[in-house]
């Protein structure tokens, strides 16, 4: 780990309002969080160690261990268990010679569960460097990894990126909710307010679907419930859906100014979500 390279990220952050973003950064480029470097955090952004390691332990997209060169992440959510994600997850396990939160000896691969990806019609679900895999089965985890250790990542049947950007709007007010100041994985974010047992505040999400990462001004539980206000109207966003993973009520907002709709589910810790374009809903 070189000092100045983190200092360097740090200076680019605003202090202790950017605590996520620097940390993000930095595991971007480490692959994880190293104790130095959030020393380094600390000292520099005026942050108690404390608070810096309690964000950096809080959020789980966050690591303290090295990760590998690739990361694969296997749904275990309701509806890719009852569609044999156990049986996908085993051959993983098996192929790999690792158990879930592992690493492979030579630093290629890590490998990991999760509770819900938010694709669940298209299950089971497996996500490698960000590439989705929709109805995996076990005769296909061969590819996944192989085609993952290769670098040129498909998905079985599909497309070779499933992966796309889109811009929302308010359903209320058709105003842009779209932050160009605060990328989240290379792309614009898309910023609204919410409502927490913390006071009104911002968040975050990616406008690159696949992504579901939500990034939160105040620190909430994982399973606290979110009231979506448009940052421009106060409109409540949340629409007539609930979640089909864990039944909590959904945001709407518009994609592409009103070309699809998409729902996100209002839990923080649920990824949940549909996502409407030209009649089809995914």
């Amino acid at each position: 780990m070189e000092t100045e390279d983190i200092l360097n990220i740090i200076r680019k952050g605003k202090g202790k309002a950017e605590i996520i973003s620097i940390l993000e950064d930095i595991q971007e480029k480490y692959t994880y969080l190293p104790e130095e470097a959030l020393r380094l955090v600390a000292v520099e952004t005026g942050c108690s160690l404390t608070d810096v390691c309690g964000v950096a332990t809080f959020y789980k997209a966050f690591s303290l261990k090295p990760r590998g060169k690739h990361c694969v992440s296997a749904c275990l959510g309701t509806a890719c268990h009852v569609r044999g994600a156990e049986t996908v997850v085993a051959e993983f396990k098996r192929q790999l010679d690792l158990e879930p939160g592992e690493t492979t000896p030579d630093n290629e691969i890590s490998f990991e569960t999760v509770n819900c990806l938010g694709a669940c019609a298209l299950g089971p679900i497996v996500v490698s460097d960000g590439h989705y895999h929709a109805n995996v089965t076990k005769r296909g985890v061969k590819d996944i990894i192989e085609a993952t250790r290769a670098g040129t990542l498909g998905s079985i049947g599909g497309s070779k990126d499933r992966g796309f950007s889109f811009e929302a709007s308010c359903p209320r007010c058709g105003r842009s909710l779209m932050d160009i100041a605060y990328p989240i994985d290379g792309h614009p974010s898309i910023r609204i307010n919410v409502v927490t047992s913390a006071g009104t505040g911002w968040m975050r999400l990616p406008s690159h679907y696949g992504s579901f990462v939500k990034v939160l001004e105040h620190v909430v539980s994982e399973d606290a419930l979110l009231t979506p206000l448009c940052p421009h109207c106060g409109s409540d966003l949340q629409g007539d859906f609930d979640c089909l993973e864990c039944n909590a009520p959904m945001g709407t907002m518009n994609v592409d100014g009103g070309a699809g709709i998409i729902r996100i589910c209002s839990r923080k810790g649920c990824n949940g979500h549909m996502l409407t374009l030209n009649g089809a809903t995914i």
